[in-house]
């Protein structure tokens, strides 16, 4: 298996990246998030791969984060996804609100990959969310050493903000964020729902 190419990013299009390693050029596929953030021609660029081999094919898939890879390679683990389809995923969604949305049960805004239907968002949801959250930092918890998890009323006013958001529109994963941002900063506001959730919407504009 191929790990990583390290060379210079000698062509660029939507979905593929050729890589010239010492000579030889590396065909990679790449999801539209790694490709957002690619450097110029005829720089040095590093994508961390995935190899698929079949009987008449030999593909890399290509990330420049370790992350990104390693949420592709959840993602093909699902059944009917390829990784074809893991990478129309990560074409829509960065790392951050895939792992959000499937947190947060939000099969819709994963359905908007191109290929995607209803129920196999709707399952990726239902595989993936344990693996998610047995590999990553609880995701709800606040980022600082003094927001430790909520509990009791602190809890419920977090469920009830999020709850209230998904009413007015906003999707799960938008609203999660929301409402983690707000406590990040002040883990005060988890006193209040009504407060917590004004503060919420003022994250949404």
């Amino acid at each position: 298996m191929i790990a990583y190419v390290n060379g210079i990013l000698e062509n660029i299009e939507e979905g593929n990246a050729v890589i010239d390693v010492n000579g030889v050029g590396y065909n990679v596929n790449i999801s539209g998030n790694t490709m957002d953030r690619m450097p110029g021609i005829g720089e040095v660029v590093k994508l961390y791969t995935y190899t698929n081999v079949k009987e008449d094919a030999f593909t890399l898939f290509g990330f420049l984060s370790r992350d990104e890879l390693n949420l592709f390679k959840m993602l093909i683990t699902v059944n009917g996804i390829g990784p074809k389809g893991g990478l129309s995923i990560l074409s829509v969604m960065s790392p951050d609100d895939l792992r959000f949305a499937i947190i947060a049960g939000d099969s819709a805004s994963i359905a908007k990959a191109p290929g995607i239907g209803k129920k196999t968002a709707e399952r990726i949801t239902l595989e993936l969310r344990d693996k998610i959250k047995a590999t990553e930092d609880d995701m709800l918890s606040y980022k600082s050493a003094a927001s430790d998890d909520l509990s009791g009323e602190g809890a419920l006013s977090k469920d009830e903000a999020v709850a209230a958001l998904v009413a007015l529109g906003y999707n799960s994963s938008e609203a999660v964020k929301a409402v983690r941002k707000v406590l990040s900063t002040d883990p005060d506001a988890a006193s209040d729902t009504e407060v917590l959730l004004k503060k919420a919407l003022k994250e949404m504009f």
